[in-house]
């Protein structure tokens, strides 16, 4: 009788073929990192600690959405930067600066594309990683708080895709972005008054156009990376919970 095939074990693979000493010196830029530097602030040692750090037996795919969230940020806040050397947030010279970027910015199609797909990928991404933790119910004491951020960060990353949409300024961008603040506006008591603050007066004009690039690019990226340290020193502290 044959005997039981092993079940594959990809960390056990990778530990038998993985010399870390190897790896690490594979980056050592010419003995500059592990050398003076390294003597300093003693790199070598954080980063074999970091990459030695037991993971949970529980851990699976379903645990992968996270960090494949945080990697699609990552491409944004690089896609982003490009396109803000180019892009001129004026009503005159919006949509010509991003034809530039389509036509004859080297690659700048490609770093536009990446940049909108990135951001329809991480929301996906983000939904999903919300609903491994609802239906494991990892929102439970002591994570409460760490759910609550979590929610402000997936507030923050639909604002940035709401901002984002009236940069182009076409006419897509105007009359979405006229529906959406209509929608705020809708709101009791507070609502007018939000949409004129929104907006910066009646209606969508150089003064929205200004307010969504300052948000986009100013305001929202230090508020999401403040909830993005938070949330991950939560993690740090709590580690992950495991299922049902």
């Amino acid at each position: 009788m044959a005997e039981k095939r092993e079940k594959f074990n990809l960390r056990r693979w990778l530990d038998d073929r993985l010399d870390l000493a190897t790896f690490l010196s594979s980056f050592s830029l010419t003995g500059w990192i592990y050398g003076p530097l390294d003597r300093r602030l003693n790199l070598r040692q954080a980063l074999e600690k970091a990459l030695r750090k037991p993971i949970p037996t529980h851990v699976n795919w379903l645990y992968c959405f996270g960090g494949i969230t945080l990697f699609l940020f990552g491409l944004q806040v690089l896609t982003g930067i490009m396109l803000a050397i180019y892009y001129k947030p004026t009503p005159h010279d919006a949509y010509a600066s991003i034809l530039y970027i389509d036509n004859v910015v080297p690659l700048g199609w490609l770093a536009r594309q990446v940049h909108a797909w990135c951001g329809h990928l991480l929301l996906l991404m983000l939904f999903l990683h919300m609903a491994r933790v609802f239906f494991h119910r990892a929102y439970r004491s002591p994570r409460e708080l760490n759910w609550v951020v979590g929610v402000l960060l997936l507030i923050v990353c639909l604002t940035f895709g709401f901002t984002g949409s009236l940069l182009p300024w076409d006419q897509w961008a105007y009359w979405s972005t006229t529906t959406g603040t209509e929608t705020i506006g809708g709101l009791p008591i507070l609502g007018e008054t939000f949409l004129k603050l929104l907006r910066g007066g009646e209606g969508v004009t150089d003064a929205t156009l200004t307010r969504f690039f300052a948000l986009h690019a100013l305001i929202l990226p230090w508020l999401i990376t403040f909830l993005l340290v938070l949330h991950f020193a939560m993690v740090r502290r709590q580690g992950i919970s495991e299922p049902l």
